[in-house]
């Protein structure tokens, strides 16, 4: 029983580390996200008042605005006037 109990006891370090590096890895990954989401904004074709209308939610709302803009936004900013 103290066996299993001590062999417990050494792994708990490694668990923490295992989750602290996750979380490293999410925010690296949302930051990745957002400041792909400015930069992609920012080179758009869009016109400069809905430049700053996705700015503005993307700095507002990070994660969700810069979400919006991969999943909406560039779609749209993609689109050439006169075709459907």
């Amino acid at each position: 029983m103290q066996g299993q109990l001590a062999h417990q006891m050494a792994l708990a370090p490694t668990g923490t580390v295992v989750i602290a590096c996750a979380g490293a890895a999410v925010v690296a990954g949302a930051l990745a996200l957002y400041f792909g989401a400015l930069l992609g904004i920012v080179r758009s074709d869009l016109t400069g008042g809905m430049k700053l209308v996705w700015v503005v939610f993307a700095l507002m709302a990070p994660f969700l605005g810069s979400l919006l803009w991969f999943l909406i936004g560039r779609r749209d900013a993609q689109r050439q006037p006169g075709i459907a």
